[in-house]
């Protein structure tokens, strides 16, 4: 995994093969979209929230390119990433009559993302879509990868498909108008590359976490070309997360459980996954695979960030059984074992199953 300085991380994975544009001042750009086919319609999917800042910018770079560019607004939300909200993608598709060479725009954070994603791979079973990111969050992981799903009561992103983007257009210039929360929670993203795959990243995350936190572009720039570069490498070697993709869920087991079982909405995914990647550290220490120094190295990285290192409590009584039965719904889970990725070295992930005595005594530490 060599890094690039261009601004551009190539995603390959053959005829699905795509680009990530990484630059200030592009999302609204014709040129950031010259290579797509044009000359037929366009669906923005934004929501309450960017809409009114971002819309009517990209609209009008579309306009250069199709015939026809349509919008649909959705409610801002992890709460709404459901059924009925996709529902609106397909219903805004049915009434502007779009066929299957009109192209979507997800132009938001990670719901948006995923949601119009899963619209495209569904909508006369498979129409181009374009990754708009304006998060970090989506810009460092959501966007890139070709995963797209909703939720389940249930579950959290248990109904999706793997379907790749033609592009992913990532401007640094969105991130000025994220709020402090939101920031923090998609530096969670970031932080979680540095211990599966890149000691030297994890450490030039230490050193600049105060630069990330004040938006400094030149260390923005860094963290989100580097997590891409991290990113496609891994999904170029196991697209559908057959093996090696699945190192990319450090802390998610813990976080889906997290988030599932306050509600959808309760904790940001990005809290979510930072709480989820201090336990996830407690249980690679319990497990003898790194030591407690490294565990409290990374706490410490990730309460700098802005994020939660203490668990919630999802139950009044077995609060680790719920925790549990939670986490047996987990996608990685086979067979009712419940599969975590855990770290067994300074820049190196596995995923292992763990005996549920352990499980407990790691949820107990960490909800105390």
């Amino acid at each position: 995994m060599q890094t690039s300085t261009s601004g551009r991380v190539d995603i390959s994975l053959g005829e699905r093969s795509y680009s990530i544009l990484i630059a200030t001042s592009n999302f609204d750009a014709v040129s950031s979209y010259a290579h797509l086919q044009g000359g037929g319609s366009a669906l923005i999917v934004s929501n309450e929230t960017v809409a009114p800042l971002y819309a009517q910018r990209l609209q009008d770079a579309l306009q250069a390119r199709f015939k026809a560019v349509h919008r649909v607004v959705l409610p801002d939300g992890e709460q709404f990433k459901n059924w009925q909200t996709l529902n609106l993608i397909f219903d805004a598709l049915l009434a502007n009559g779009c066929d299957r060479k009109t192209v979507l725009f997800a132009l938001g954070g990670g719901v948006v993302g995923d949601m119009t994603g899963f619209a495209a791979a569904s909508y006369m079973r498979g129409v181009p879509f374009v990754q708009v990111p304006t998060t970090l969050l989506a810009q460092v992981d959501s966007s890139v990868g070709g995963k797209t799903g909703i939720n389940h009561p249930l579950g959290k992103n248990m109904v999706g498909a793997f379907y790749q983007p033609q592009l992913v257009v990532c401007d640094l210039d969105t991130l000025r108008t994220l709020p402090q929360r939101e920031l923090s929670a998609g530096l969670a993203e970031v932080i979680k590359y540095g211990p599966i795959a890149d000691l030297a990243f994890l450490e030039w995350i230490e050193s600049h976490l105060d630069a990330l936190l004040q938006r400094d572009p030149t260390a923005l720039a860094h963290a989100v070309q580097r997590s891409c570069e991290i990113k496609a490498w891994v999904v170029g070697q196991d697209e559908r997360e057959s093996g090696l993709r699945a190192v990319l869920n450090f802390g998610h087991t813990f976080g889906h459980a997290i988030e599932t079982g306050l509600g959808y909405g309760q904790w940001l995914h990005g809290e979510a996954v930072g709480c989820g990647m201090v336990m996830a550290a407690q249980l690679s220490c319990e497990m003898g695979l790194i030591d407690a120094a490294y565990v409290v190295r990374l706490t410490q990285l990730v309460q700098r960030a802005g994020l939660p290192v203490v668990g919630p409590r999802l139950a009044d009584g077995d609060n680790a059984g719920r925790y549990l039965e939670l986490m047996r719904v987990d996608k990685k889970a086979e067979a009712g074992e419940i599969r975590f990725v855990v770290i067994d070295g300074p820049s190196s992930a596995a995923v292992r199953t763990a005996p549920d005595a352990v499980v407990r005594r790691v949820i107990d530490a960490c909800c105390s």
